[in-house]
């Protein structure tokens, strides 16, 4: 019976690849007949020449994405229909539906469906694939009417199998054994923050990332333009989800850590935990305030500016007022700055005026050119510029901590170590915990003197640039024999906006100001007040899924509870949902974990574990200074025990390099670091590089290390032990922290 079932949902996959390749090979078809019919004919031919190919290459990216594992589960409904949930919908060429979209309302079945609500579902299986194979079947009865020897395939189950099989350093796409209640979380509304609290192991990522996918697909116009931006807690977990939300069919999607949200900044951590915790409260938005206004000053005296030969006087109290009036305005320093600009120009130029008429009474010649005498002339310039300096970001945020005497006058609230401890040279790299702050900066600055002349002078360069191109083009055609239809002009405009065509998510790359239409965070709990303020206005709306778990703080600016971190930011506008079930870690090892952080003071939640694992926690205690050797010794005994899955050595301070110095000695190229890949199965990484991964087994180095009493915070270890799914050591000199071994 069984090889029955399987040839069948064999020969059905089979036919389903086989249609999948027919319209591949027709989108290929049809854009390589675009792209060969070239830039001839109308302007309009043009314009739905480029419009089907775009069409054409987005639709050949999306049945790219989705070859892996492109059907996964079957419904057998009351009615007798079967129907097959993939990644994307798919139909004959007469319109016969041949599988669901796993994203459509009548797929949510496969999701929502129980023995005590079946929702018309009899039978849901469980496709398992390897490559276009089919290698097993796991069907969940929920008709007791089918439990019969000749219609029911019984089995491990798709969720057990999924969670049994080999870490690859790719995240595992558990679309086809989402549970209910994550189920409930994806397909919740669009509207404010939803909050998904969860233990370890409990799909966390998996629901953000099928939640982003989900609204995609559900509010497809309101996200088509505006974009989702996803944020993850570090580049080693970035490199670990790359792959899911394209297999799911949806390449539309913004995906950047904290360091790379501002522009043209790529951040490295912050060094110091204390500055991290400085830099992320609410006050340093206060704080960059204060830096924008310091920028803004009145001379102490009056100052003599000499325009060609004449002297003019420029006093503290135009000064003051110009200043008033341009921040009446209510716009953003830099453009603020051209009204305080053009007023004290005027006023100068007006003295000018009087000087010269003084001095040729009588004579009523043109003096219209003393407006740019006065404009350019050097003086005038200084002047100008110490009073209120054309500032970026980066110049305001790097003076404001290399700068003692600027910090002082801007931080009237820090304490003199507080700000001992932010001084730095001007040259030292941007951090993370500098982007929100630069992000703050760029706010209140705005664009940087937009009527400055060279940029002006630069876009007058384009337009005659592609003026001139433009002409040639026209030219060119004429001499083909093709009437072009329009004038130069027009064919130059069309050009700039064919180059501009960009996706939403390119776009939203580049562009500081982009407005979101939702956000997906991951690891939430480890944001600061100002990364959280960042975030909000990057989605005015304040559509948000924010995923994390307090417990799993570690950062010292990261949150202590949900309410405390969203409240300002977010009001009454979020709801909280927690996920119960933990699905990843086997019940030992998920037990030792909440026993020690209970003993440690942290109140956590403690998720059902699913199954019981083959090993209780293994704790080797050593001598001083023997942690390392003891790793060498134990690793092959670990790497048997786990039959080619992948291994993470979890450790911090000193260990971790000495840890990857010695297996790199031992094992070459199969050490690797962030999530491992195909090639290197042994991986050496810090307990936060680790948030948000996955290992077949772990071993964790020094466990009282990573308590991080200093700072109130025991989330460090917590994530190490939690990263396991199958086997757990911990390797200690110093004492092992209470609750470990019950």
């Amino acid at each position: 019976m069984l090889d029955a079932e399987l040839a069948h949902e064999r020969e059905y996959v089979a036919g389903l690849y086989a249609r999948l390749e027919e319209l591949r090979e027709e989108k290929r078809r049809q854009l390589a007949q675009v792209r060969r019919a070239g830039a001839v004919g109308t302007m309009q031919n043009v314009s739905e020449r480029d419009a089907f190919a775009a069409l054409y290459e987005d639709r050949l990216a999306q049945l790219d994405a989705v070859d892996d594992r492109l059907v996964f589960g079957r419904l057998d409904l009351d009615s007798g229909e079967a129907q097959y949930i993939g990644r994307i919908g798919l139909t004959t060429e007469d319109l016969q539906r041949l599988m669901v979209d796993w994203r459509a309302p009548e797929a949510g079945h496969f999701y929502q469906a129980t023995a005590f609500d079946r929702q018309g579902v009899r039978r849901r299986r469980h496709l398992i694939l390897q490559g276009r194979d089919v290698k097993a079947i796991e069907d969940d009865v929920l008709d007791a009417g089918m439990l019969t020897d000749d219609e029911s395939l019984q089995g491990e189950g798709a969720l057990l199998a999924a969670l049994n099989s080999k870490r690859t350093g790719r995240m595992s796409d558990i679309v086809s054994t989402i549970q209910s209640e994550q189920d409930r979380i994806i397909r919740s509304s669009i509207s404010g923050a939803v909050v998904v609290q969860g233990g370890p192991g409990t799909g966390k990522t998996a629901v953000a990332l099928h939640r982003a996918a989900y609204l995609l697909y559900t509010h497809r116009d309101r996200l088509k333009s505006a974009g989702v931006l996803l944020v993850g807690p570090s580049s080693s977990f970035m490199k670990y989800i790359e792959r899911v939300l394209p297999s799911l069919g949806e390449t539309g999607v913004v995906m950047a850590s904290l360091g790379r949200l501002m522009p043209g900044i790529h951040a490295v951590p912050e060094p110091n935990a204390d500055v991290a915790a400085i830099k992320g409260r609410l006050d340093m938005a206060a704080i960059v305030a204060n830096a924008v206004s310091n920028r803004m000053r009145v001379p102490a005296q009056n100052r003599i500016l000499e325009v060609d030969g004449r002297k003019l006087t420029l006093t503290p109290r135009q000064v003051r007022r110009a200043r008033e009036r341009a921040r009446a305005t209510g716009k953003p320093y830099n453009e603020a700055r051209v009204t305080f600009v053009k007023i004290l120009l005027r006023e100068l130029t007006e003295q000018m005026t009087e000087l010269v008429e003084a001095g040729n009474i009588g004579n009523n010649a043109d003096r219209s050119y003393l407006a740019e005498d006065v404009r350019t002339a050097r003086d005038v310039r200084i002047a100008l510029n110490l009073c209120w300096m054309p500032m970026t970001p980066e110049k305001l945020i790097s003076d404001l901590f290399s700068k003692p005497e600027v910090l002082e006058f801007c931080t009237p609230g820090l304490t003199p170590g507080e700000r001992a401890l932010l001084q730095r040279p001007a040259d030292a790299p941007w951090t993370e915990s500098d982007v929100p702050l630069l992000d703050e900066a760029a706010e209140l600055l705005g664009e940087l003197d937009p009527a400055a002349g060279r940029g002006l002078a630069q876009q007058e360069h384009d337009r005659a640039r592609d003026l001139a191109n433009a002409k040639q083009t026209l030219v060119n055609m004429e001499a083909a024999g093709v009437d072009p239809l329009m004038s130069a002009e027009e064919l130059a405009e069309q050009n700039r906006e064919q180059d501009a065509r960009q996706t939403a998510a390119e776009r939203a790359t580049s562009d500081r100001t982009w407005a979101f239409g939702h956000i997906v965070v991951d690891e939430a709990q480890e944001l600061s007040p100002m990364q959280w303020r960042l975030l909000v206005r990057r989605c005015p709306l304040k559509s948000f899924t924010i995923v994390g778990d307090i417990a799993q703080t570690s950062s010292v600016a990261g949150a202590n509870s949900w309410q405390g971190a969203l409240a300002p930011m977010f009001g009454d506008r979020w709801q909280l949902e927690e996920l119960t079930v933990n699905y990843r870690t086997p019940s030992q090892i998920a037990e030792a974990a909440v026993r020690m952080a209970n003993a440690a003071g942290l109140v956590v939640s403690a998720p059902k574990a699913v199954r019981e694992g083959r090993w209780a926690p293994i704790i080797d205690e050593v001598s001083a200074g023997a942690v390392v050797d003891r790793l060498v010794e134990v690793l092959p005994e670990e790497l048997e025990a786990l039959d080619g899955g992948l291994l993470a050595v979890i450790a911090d301070g000193d260990l971790l390099p000495q840890a990857t110095s010695a297996l790199r000695a031992a094992y070459g190229r199969r050490i690797g670091t962030g999530a491992g890949s195909y090639e290197q199965d042994i991986v050496v990484i810090s307990p936060r590089e680790a948030k948000g991964l996955e290992f077949d087994g772990v071993v964790v180095l020094e466990p009282s290390v990573m308590l991080n009493h200093e700072h109130g915070k025991v989330g460090d270890l917590y994530v190490a032990m939690t990263r396991a799914t199958q086997r757990l050591r911990l390797i200690a000199a110093q004492p092992v922290p209470a609750g470990i071994a019950g």
